[in-house]
């Protein structure tokens, strides 16, 4: 089919039209007419009041025949946003945005259109979520506060907000970047929330970090809501300054943090309160009552995961987790063996071969490696890049692709174009025995960020360091032990060392559960690094108890799903959210 003889907005509104009037009408039969046999429908709250996937139309049809007469779909329109696309040389599909309503929201919706034999148009992939709540819509724009404070007033105002007597609807445990955009969130539905953050300002979380750590991603993708980074924004943010920029953005939303303080306790009541016990900073006890107890302390809470080691005891150097890391000039003239080769691991290695350290990097298994600046144009150059489309638009399309047809092919498309972009650097580096991999499934980063969240390298630098030899490399063997002065391998060769450095991740997602809640809600929680059968994350979910929730994630999904998860609280909160199907 050639692409010019396709007039996309006529296919697209001739295939809206039919649409429309058959979800209005709430003939679930019709609409699966127009959507392929093996199509894929993803919803955030609209028509389920969840996060679904449905896969084929079996699954669409009972899926739509159960809801269509509860939800009261109506007011469909078509936007401007219709486009021609061909990702591939045999897949081409058109692309259109929509709105419409249902008994209780205002919602939005993405379809992708492919073409059948017969000419005819059907829908490979359908988006829709829910936008606002018709009776509690967010307080931006003309909804902003209009009364005019003065600064004494607004002070005790403030003051007043910050929970010294009443007790929030929903408390987060951290004041990361999660946990902001969430609590900005939250605080624009008038939803009172209160974060309680152990460190002593917002950002510390990045000041405490090693000295030579940037942000991979670049600026177009973690922008966050309500306040986006400056044009003068640098591509790459450095750590400290991402630090300030956080306690910028939680003093300018004026949103609510505890700081140097720590949520010691958690139990819910026979009516379903949480009774979180905080010890703040002079040293007091509070117990606050909640509706809402939210988890956002990172991955694995930060909670080192050291590799099990023989002999550790009988070693006469150092041994640290890559955490625990801040400076080159820290270990002048030592023997350094770093264990790890995903982003800490090489960060650190690099941060000590450039100061002239002398440091070789254990690689335990094969890593996936991009050079992320140049193959950014293959996974989200299109959508986040200087010219790409407003950032709501880019998170809607970019989420509307359900993650099953990503895993099912598209991500394993995506990874050869970047390993054949970059065949000549990767070639190097496996020259100088470096292992490399596609990822898990071939989908290179895709699973690696859900399923691990690590075993990759994102190459600044690090790769081209072991080509020269400044970084050295050793991965021809298992380590066996420690012994005094180093590491024994099970090929019974052995690395002296003064220091190891283990970038070996960290623990389970439930670890911080476990410690505030105890071992009977975090057994009872899924397991957070997983994708279930749906292809949907337990990140952003309920858990195991009503109340219960975790957001954990990159900049660019929190600043999408901690609107999901606000209006979802939203919805519980105000009793307009639909029974959840």
């Amino acid at each position: 089919m050639e692409l010019g003889q396709i007039d996309e907005r006529k296919v697209a509104e001739d295939w809206f039209e039919s649409f429309s009037s058959l979800a209005t009408a709430g003939n679930a039969e019709g609409v699966v007419r127009l959507v392929c046999e093996d199509a894929l429908w993803r919803d955030l709250l609209s028509l389920t009041s969840d996060m679904r996937t449905f896969d084929g139309s079996p699954k669409i049809r009972k899926f739509l025949t159960d809801r269509l007469s509860l939800v009261k779909l109506q007011n469909f329109a078509l936007t401007e946003f219709i486009r021609l696309q061909k990702p591939y040389p045999d897949l081409v599909w058109i692309v259109g945005m929509f709105t419409f309503e249902n008994s209780t929201g205002m919602c939005s919706g993405i379809f992708r259109l492919v073409p059948g034999a017969n000419g005819s148009w059907r829908a490979y992939t359908m988006f829709t979520m829910i936008e606002s709540f018709k009776k509690f819509p967010e307080k931006i724009g003309p909804l902003r506060e209009h009364v005019a404070l003065s600064g004494r007033l607004w002070k005790e105002k403030r003051k007043y907000e910050m929970f010294e007597q009443e007790d929030p609807v929903v408390l987060i445990i951290g004041a990361g970047q999660s946990a902001l955009q969430l609590a900005a969130r939250l605080k624009f539905l008038d939803i009172p929330t209160l974060m309680v953050e152990r460190d002593n300002r917002v950002g510390d979380m990045w000041r405490n970090r090693y000295d030579a750590l940037s942000l991979h991603f670049p600026v177009w993708y973690d922008h966050m809501p309500y306040i986006p980074f400056p044009p003068t924004w640098p591509k790459y943010t450095p750590s400290f300054k991402m630090a300030d920029w956080l306690e910028s953005y939680a003093i300018a939303l004026e949103l609510n943090v505890w700081t140097s303080s720590e949520v010691v306790g958690a139990v819910q009541d026979p009516h379903l309160k949480w009774h979180v016990q905080v010890r703040r900073n002079n040293g007091i006890e509070r117990v606050l009552k909640v509706n809402h107890l939210v988890f956002a302390t990172g991955l694995g809470d930060g909670i080192p995961n050291m590799p099990d080691i023989d002999n550790q005891e009988t070693f006469q150097g150092a041994v640290i987790h890559s955490s625990q890391y801040r400076r080159a000039s820290d270990y002048t003239g030592k023997k350094i063996i770093v264990i790890g080769t995903g982003n800490s691991g090489h960060d650190v290695a690099s941060d000590l071969a450039k100061a002239g350290q002398d440091v070789t990097i254990f690689q335990r298994s094969s890593t996936f490696v991009m050079d992320l600046d140049k193959g950014w144009k293959f996974l989200g150059g299109a959508l986040y890049s200087e010219d790409g489309p407003p950032t709501d638009i880019a998170d809607r399309l970019f989420n509307s692709m359900p993650h099953l047809l990503l895993e099912g092919g598209m991500a394993q498309r995506t990874t050869d174009a970047i390993m054949s972009d970059q065949i000549s650097q990767l070639n190097k580096l496996m020259d100088a025995g470096f292992r490399v991999n596609k990822g898990i499934k071939d989908a290179g980063i895709l699973l690696q960020l859900k399923l691990k969240a690590g075993g990759h390298y994102f190459d600044t630098g690090g790769s081209q360091l072991i080509i020269d030899g400044m970084i050295k490399l050793k991965n021809d063997s298992q380590i066996k032990s420690f012994y005094p002065g180093g590491l024994e391998f099970e090929n019974g060769s052995k690395l002296p060392a003064d220091v190891v450095i283990c970038a070996t991740g960290v623990g389970d997602k439930r670890n911080s559960i476990r410690q505030v809640c105890g071992d009977k809600v975090a057994n009872d929680c899924p397991s957070l690094q997983s994708i279930n059968e749906e292809g949907e994350s337990y990140s952003y979910a309920q858990l195991s108890r009503k109340g219960l929730w975790m957001i954990v994630g990159p900049l660019q999904l929190n600043r999408f799903f901690s609107k999901y998860l606000a209006l979802r609280i939203q919805g519980i909160e105000k009793n307009t959210l639909l029974p959840c199907y």
